[in-house]
């Protein structure tokens, strides 16, 4: 099978969009990511994958450590901003938990440890300890057949 059926049929799957952050060097490097997921109630753990060809590739590596912020049905901007899809128009306004950056307005927020990583084929997949989190109420963006989503309101 060829790349592009490969990418026709996981675009299939709606995913929530978010935000990997890190501080390197006292700097916020921010980046979009769909490949998320939770992986352990006991102990909290989530996954993250990141492309080898990704800077944040090497970045986590370095720090051991990344926020996630699941984003809201209005930050499509966000997303598109730090997915290098438009150019920014506007600050992205970051937190730190844990003194590690997240971003100020999300649903869902969490500081992560890295607790073990494993290469899967051109990718890194990162499994991380949540240390922090924090929830607020609101819809989240959907990611769906390449395009966002908002979820229906019944």
């Amino acid at each position: 099978m060829d790349n592009k059926l490969f990418r026709q049929a996981m675009s299939k799957f709606a995913t929530g969009i978010n935000i990997v952050t890190i501080r390197h060097n006292n700097v916020i490097h921010g980046m979009t990511v769909n490949a998320f997921m939770s992986v352990s109630l006991d102990p909290k753990l989530i996954a993250i994958s990141i492309d080898e060809k990704a800077s944040m590739y090497q970045l986590i590596q370095d720090t051991k450590e990344f926020g996630i912020s699941i984003l809201l049905e209005d930050q499509k901007d966000i997303s598109m901003i730090l997915a290098k899809q438009k150019a920014a128009d506007k600050e992205i306004e970051y937190k730190d938990v844990n003194n590690i950056p997240v971003l100020k307005d999300a649903l869902v927020t969490m500081s992560c440890k890295v607790d073990e990583m494993v290469p899967a084929g051109d990718h890194m997949i990162f499994i991380a300890e949540v240390t922090s989190i924090e929830v607020k109420e609101g819809n989240p963006i959907l990611y769906y057949n390449g395009k966002y989503r908002k979820v229906d309101k019944e």
